[in-house]
């Protein structure tokens, strides 16, 4: 899931529900790109979690790649959806609809996470979820991260214009302090993923891997 409001969602699981009940997929059904360079470091059968997953691109790659993967999202409208792709795909995922805060993070439990264009947290919720994010990875477990930098404002091709929810590579390397992080990397690309990400982009990727 992504966000591309003006500002701060008043109800979310309303507006992503809304978004999602749409014909087609918003964000395409193919795995982002960051994600899937980067995916090969996961051996087959690891237990993957995809946070704020949507209608479900990523996790249902990831299962294709024969990975155990979890995924939650606040819209229903947008699981069942990804339900439905899984279903086409001929995959399991274990989809839960679930909030960041209310989605019940186990202890030292992934080889991997990934959370791509997770940009609709204000800096509290954020810090939440990226806390419940470490804390669920096993030692040794990674994480593969995707989100806009503050240049996305000059493209409006996809992402939020609330600058407080944009990356940086300092809030990133503040946030993830306790993982080893093995790549960070700030560019410009060009998406296409679907309607909801269009576009010149200006993004940051990170790879971490939990002490």
């Amino acid at each position: 899931m992504t966000h591309s409001s003006e500002t701060p969602f008043i109800n979310p699981a309303q507006t992503w529900n809304a978004r999602f009940a749409k014909d087609g997929y918003v964000f395409g059904t193919e795995p982002n790109e960051w994600l899937q360079r980067n995916a090969s470091m996961w051996k087959p059968g690891s237990r993957i979690l995809s946070v704020a997953d949507g209608e479900g691109r990523n996790s249902v790659w990831l299962a294709k790649q024969g990975h155990q993967v979890d995924a939650f999202d606040i819209s229903d409208v947008g699981v069942a959806k990804a339900k439905r792709l899984a279903e086409d795909s001929h995959v399991g995922v274990n989809f839960t609809v679930a909030t960041c805060d209310d989605f019940v993070w186990p202890q030292d439990h992934y080889d991997g996470i990934a959370t791509i264009f997770v940009q609709f947290a204000d800096p509290q919720l954020r810090a939440r979820l990226f806390g419940n994010m470490v804390h669920s990875l096993k030692p040794g477990g990674s994480l593969i991260l995707l989100g806009y930098t503050p240049k996305q404002l000059e493209y409006r091709t996809g992402g939020p214009s609330v600058p407080s929810h944009l990356y940086t590579e300092g809030l990133l390397r503040e946030a993830f302090g306790d993982l080893d992080i093995q790549v960070m990397d700030e560019y410009e690309t060009v998406l296409t993923e679907g309607d909801g990400h269009k576009g010149q982009s200006a993004v940051i990727g990170l790879v971490g891997v939990r002490r």
